[in-house]
């Protein structure tokens, strides 16, 4: 089982890094047009409200409370009674949706009036009004994904965010270049890419919906439905915990902003460089797991759920600690090589801050990855509560943190509190679910993370202190004799080749066992996938 749950999650991971590498051009470009000026930063605020109500109502507490629900439905009901269930699903989604869609609008129009203009909050409004509908197509869309992955289908839903990113590089490179230079007015045509990817999203995945004989009609008959109640009772704890975090990632967003109108650009170019291996590793685990782990709850079969987990753990770990530390270590040289490009808006002082940024976030890496394995364990045991719970305390202790360090730390340091504070956060939450897991149902016995862990990160520094030197010295001898931007190509490319060379080598000396266990499960996936 767990063999399969890594073949799945590479699958899953490969079509996730094409999104992620789509991404990251995006925000390449979007630092090209805009740097880390007002309008990006109001922009990034006011993407965060969609975003909201997507973890929210979305691929957040609606997915993981839905999937186990869906899966247990149509195992003993049968696919028609399970199509109907996700028909009604929808109806009530886009019901919900579509009211609180219009009231934001309506609310930013009061809102507005108030304003001065020019201000750097007036600036987020308008972006605001045109954005906030993408929340009813990217929830919807979300629903189409767990159905999905319910049924072991992950290839389409995994690549459907590919085409937010390919709609926002059209607009970007295909329609700004032609209008007047004011970033305003071209922030404005971004948002508008956005809406119109939400649209996509959704309309990719309906004809694949239909092939697995669910076609997705929304049915507004959701009275009455016990399965519905059911499902709402399991996402009410759900929506409580992610609608704090998602709260909590605006008002950092706005902290951000007070701080300084370059600070929310800095933090989500930052984010990107994070996402591209937390997507690879990280959500392609979570996504794979929870209806692995949800077959395996039904059945009751908890030592092969702890068996499962136990792997996955232990695989994350030896995959991303080497991650997160090079990327702490060689954040400077990591933001200018992907985000410092020509004579765009980015330059010097946006690649500081920015790395900075970047030095905050990446050690938290391991943690962000952990956490997203950790968590579809609680939801297919149909257990929403203790995260919620968990959750809870680490969000307080969060804002106090993002507080102190707007009001303590000095300007250019204040987004670099707030980046370090998500991870302690992380870090909270982790250990305590794995913890509570641990002690509940005794799945994680003998499965030997601690002393993965302890190998994996004392091979990691000593990796990490390596390629500092490495990429200083390659960096002074290709500088002179080469064009900047391929010295700095050469050098990172270098430094992560003999950095994951000296890395392997140093986890065979330390954890033999675990570094083995990750090349077998590649090696079987490899051979199953010629078989």
């Amino acid at each position: 089982m767990s063999n399969s749950v890594l073949r799945r999650a590479a699958h899953v991971g490969a079509m996730t890094g094409i999104s992620r590498v789509a991404g990251l051009v995006r925000e390449q470009l979007m630092a090209y047009v805009f740097g880390t000026g007002l309008a990006k930063s109001a922009f990034d605020v006011a993407f965060r409200i969609p975003n909201l109500f997507r973890r929210l109502f979305g691929e957040g507490a609606l997915s993981a409370a839905f999937i186990p629900v869906y899966t247990e439905v149509r195992e003993r009901e049968g696919p028609a009674v399970a199509n109907e269930l996700a028909q009604r699903v929808a109806g009530l989604l886009i019901a919900v949706l579509s009211l609180i869609t219009a009231l934001g609008i309506l609310a930013a129009l009061v809102l507005q009036q108030y304003l001065p203009d020019g201000s750097r909050w007036s600036a987020i409004l308008p972006l605001l009004r045109i954005m906030l509908p993408y929340a009813p197509l990217i929830c919807l869309a979300a629903l189409t994904m767990g159905i999905l992955n319910a049924l072991r289908h992950f290839t389409i839903p995994a690549l459907a965010p590919v085409f937010l990113n390919l709609v926002w590089i059209v607009a970007l490179a295909g329609i700004c270049p032609f209008m007047p230079p004011d970033p305003f007015l071209r922030i404005r045509v971004v948002a508008w890419a956005v809406l119109v990817a939400g649209v996509i999203q959704v309309a990719v995945q309906l004809p694949v919906l239909a092939r697995y004989g669910v076609p997705l009609r929304p049915r507004f008959q959701w009275r009455g439905d016990a399965r519905i109640r059911r499902i709402l009772m399991l996402m009410g704890p759900m929506a409580l915990g992610a609608g704090l975090v998602q709260i909590n990632v605006c008002i950092d967003g706005f902290l951000a902003m007070w701080s300084a109108k370059w600070a929310p650009s800095a933090l989500e170019y930052a984010e990107r460089l994070v996402y591209l291996p937390l997507g690879l590793v990280g959500n392609a685990f979570a996504t794979v797991l929870l209806p692995t782990l949800s077959s395996q709850a039904t059945q009751r079969d908890y030592s092969g759920l702890g068996a499962t987990l136990g792997r996955a753990l232990r695989n994350i770990i030896v995959i991303m600690a080497p991650v997160a530390v090079g990327l702490t270590l060689l954040a400077l040289p990591i933001t200018s090589l992907v985000y410092q490009l020509g004579d765009g808006a980015f330059q010097d002082e946006s690649a500081l801050q920015t790395a900075r940024a970047l030095a905050g976030y990446a050690p938290g890496l391991l943690v962000f990855s952990l956490y997203k394995a950790i968590t579809p364990a609680f939801y297919a045991l149909q257990d929403t509560c203790t995260p919620v719970r968990v959750s809870i305390f680490a969000i307080v202790f969060n804002l106090l943190l993002n507080i102190l360090s707007v009001i303590l730390l000095p300007e250019g340091w204040k987004h670099v509190g707030i980046a370090s504070s998500t991870v302690l956060t992380s870090l909270l939450n982790c250990a305590t679910l794995l913890i509570i897991l641990h002690k509940r149902t005794g799945a994680l016995r003998a499965s030997g993370l601690t002393r993965t862990l302890a190998a994996a990160l004392a091979a990691a520094v000593l990796m990490g202190v390596m390629v500092v030197h490495l990429n200083n010295a390659l960096m002074a001898a290709l500088t002179p004799r080469l064009h900047l931007k391929l010295a700095q190509i050469l050098a990172i490319g270098i430094t992560v080749a003999a950095g994951a060379a000296a890395y392997g080598l140093l986890m065979a000396l330390f954890c033999r066992q675990a570094l083995d266990e990750l090349l077998e499960d590649f090696r079987q996936r490899k051979t199953r996938k010629r078989g």
